[in-house]
C-alpha cells in the first residue's frame, strides 16, 4: 500500500512540475525578453526642418532680470539691453523603432548687447543611434537630471545655463531594458570627451587655458511598466589638461587620463598629489516616479560632491543638494506641469578644510578649484546650477514653477527665493526674489509665426530691484520629408 501511494505521489509531483514548466514557458513566451523600441514596426518618416528666431531684451536695472537669461545655454545676454538673431537647419530624431536613427543641427546665432557683438554656433552637431548605442560629435547642449528642464532651477552638473562645449560622446543616452529581465530593469551610461573653447574670455594671468572635459555617467531604473519606478544615477565630470600660468602645462597622457577617470591623485603640483588630479565635480541622484492614467509624479534628490566626497552614506554634506517634486498630467491642459525644488549648498562638508595640522576635508567650495581659477564655468557662465557661481556657492533656494495651455496660449510661471552667503573664504550676505512669466502663441494667420513674451523681475539685495521683458518671434518649418 505504501509503495502504491509513493508511486502516485511521485507521478503527481511530475505532473505539477510539468504544468509549472508549461506555465513558466508560456509567461516567458508572452513576455518580451528584451522590449526595446527597435523591435516594433516602423512607419515614421525622416524630416529636415528650418528655424529662424529674433529676440530683444529691455530692462530697468543694471542687468536683465535673472530668469530672463538663466538656463538659456548662454544665448541671452545678462546685459540690460540686448538682442540676438538665430537661423539654421536641423533634423530631429524621428525613428525610434528603426534599428538606427540620426539627427543633426546647424544653427548660427548673432548676439549683441551693451558691451560687444558676437557670432557663434548655437548648435553644430551630428548624432547617430546604432541599435542602442548613441554617438554624438559637435556642439550640442548637455543637460542631466530627473527634473523638468523648463521648470527647474537647473541640474547640479549640467543645467543648460552656459554655452555648450564641443564634445564627442558615446554610450546609451536613454534608459533601455537590460536583456533577460523583461523590461523591469533598465540601464544607461556613457562617456564624453570635450574641449573648453572660452580662452579668449579668460584672464590668462590667472586662469588655465586649453582645458579639457571628462564626463561619464551611469544609471539603473527598476520597475518597467509597473506604476512605480525607482532609479539611481551617478554623474562625474572633471576639468583637466591645459596650461596654468602658475603650474605650467598639465599632463594629458594616458596615465593622467587614468587619474582623471578614477578621480585619483597625481599631477605635477602638491594639491593634485594630495587630493585628486584635475578639478572633479558631480552628483548622485535618487528618483522615485509614480505613473498612472494621465499622471506622472517624480520625486528626486541630487547630492553634489567635489573631488572624492562622493557617497550618500557617510558623506558629511548630505544636507547639501537639490530636492524636487515634479508633477505632469494630460487630463487638464490649463496646468499640465508643476515643480517644487529646494536647493541647499551651505554645508560643504563643514567650514574647515584643515586647521591646526588636522585635515577636516571641509570647504568643498563648489565650482571652484585652485588649479582652474575660472571654476566650473564656460564663457563666464556657470555650467551647473545657475543659482551658484564660483564667487557665490553657499545658497539656499525655494523654487516653484508651473506651465499650462489656456486656449492656445502656452504659459510658464516660475518664482524663486534665494538667500546667499557668498563663499566660506569670502562671505557675503544677500537675498533675491526672482519672478518670471512667459506666454507663447502660435499664429497661423501670421505666416505661422510663434510669438513669445517673457516678463521678469528681481527684488532684493543681490541684484537690486529690476524689471525687464523679452520679446521673441520665431518660425519653424519643414524643408523635406523622406
Amino acid at each position: 500500500m505504501n509503495c502504491i501511494n509513493t508511486g502516485i505521489e511521485l507521478k503527481t509531483k511530475r505532473h505539477i512540475v510539468f504544468i509549472g514548466c508549461l506555465l513558466c514557458a508560456s509567461i516567458v513566451r508572452a513576455a518580451d525578453f528584451f522590449p526595446v523600441a527597435m523591435h516594433q514596426p516602423d512607419s515614421a518618416r525622416d524630416t529636415i526642418c528650418y528655424m529662424a528666431q529674433v529676440s530683444a531684451v529691455a530692462s530697468t536695472g543694471k542687468s536683465a532680470p535673472f530668469w530672463i537669461h538663466a538656463g538659456e545655454n548662454g544665448n541671452i545676454s545678462s546685459s540690460p539691453f540686448s538682442g540676438n538673431i538665430s537661423a539654421g537647419v536641423y533634423k530631429p530624431a524621428t525613428r525610434p523603432s528603426r534599428w538606427y536613427d540620426y539627427d543633426f543641427a546647424v544653427i548660427l546665432t548673432g548676439r549683441f548687447d551693451t558691451e560687444r557683438a558676437t557670432g557663434y554656433f548655437r548648435q553644430l552637431y551630428a548624432h547617430v543611434r546604432l541599435y542602442i548605442i548613441d554617438i554624438t560629435a559637435g556642439i550640442k547642449p548637455l543637460v542631466c537630471g530627473a527634473q523638468n528642464p523648463k521648470l527647474s532651477t537647473g541640474g547640479l552638473l549640467f543645467s543648460g545655463n552656459a554655452q555648450p562645449l564641443p564634445r564627442i560622446s558615446i554610450g546609451i543616452d536613454e534608459y533601455i531594458p537590460f536583456p533577460g529581465l523583461f523590461g523591469y530593469c533598465e540601464v544607461k551610461g556613457g562617456i564624453t570627451h570635450g574641449w573648453f573653447v572660452d580662452d579668449s574670455r579668460l584672464d590668462k594671468t590667472i586662469a588655465t587655458t586649453g582645458t579639457l572635459l571628462h564626463y561619464k555617467f551611469a544609471g539603473v531604473r527598476l520597475g518597467g511598466q509597473l506604476p512605480v519606478n525607482f532609479s539611481y544615477e551617478i554623474h562625474h565630470a572633471a576639468q583637466w589638461g591645459g596650461t596654468s600660468p602658475e603650474f605650467g602645462k598639465y599632463d594629458v597622457s594616458l596615465k593622467a587620463f587614468k587619474h582623471i577617470f578614477m578621480a585619483g591623485a597625481g599631477g605635477n603640483n602638491r594639491s593634485d598629489q594630495l587630493n585628486a588630479e584635475g578639478n572633479h565635480i558631480g552628483f548622485q541622484q535618487l528618483a522615485l516616479t509614480g505613473k498612472w492614467s494621465q499622471w506622472n509624479i517624480t520625486a528626486y534628490w541630487q547630492t553634489i560632491f567635489e573631488d572624492k566626497s562622493a557617497s550618500f552614506i557617510g558623506n558629511t554634506n548630505q544636507t547639501d543638494g537639490l530636492w524636487g517634486l515634479s508633477v505632469q498630467q494630460s487630463q487638464w491642459r490649463f496646468i499640465h506641469s508643476l515643480t517644487y525644488e529646494f536647493l541647499n549648498t551651505t554645508a560643504q562638508d563643514g567650514p574647515w578644510h584643515d586647521r591646526d595640522g588636522l585635515v577636516y576635508g571641509g570647504r568643498s567650495n563648489y565650482y571652484n578649484n585652485s588649479n582652474y581659477k575660472q571654476g566650473w564655468t564656460h564663457f563666464s557662465r556657470t555650467i551647473g546650477n545657475p543659482l551658484l557661481s564660483p564667487s557665490n556657492n553657499r545658497v539656499r533656494t525655494h523654487f516653484i514653477g508651473l506651465a499650462g495651455d489656456i486656449y492656445g496660449f502656452e504659459y510658464r510661471v516660475i518664482g524663486s527665493y534665494t538667500r546667499n552667503w557668498g563663499t566660506y573664504k569670502a562671505p557675503s550676505m544677500s537675498r533675491n526674489t526672482a519672478l518670471m512669466l512667459e506666454v507663447t502663441k502660435h499664429v497661423e494667420q501670421a505666416w505661422g509665426l510663434d510669438f513669445s513674451l517673457r516678463m521678469a523681475a528681481d527684488f532684493g539685495t543681490q541684484f537690486g530691484n529690476q524689471f525687464g521683458a523679452m520679446l521673441t518671434v520665431s518660425k519653424r518649418g519643414l524643408i523635406h520629408s523622406y
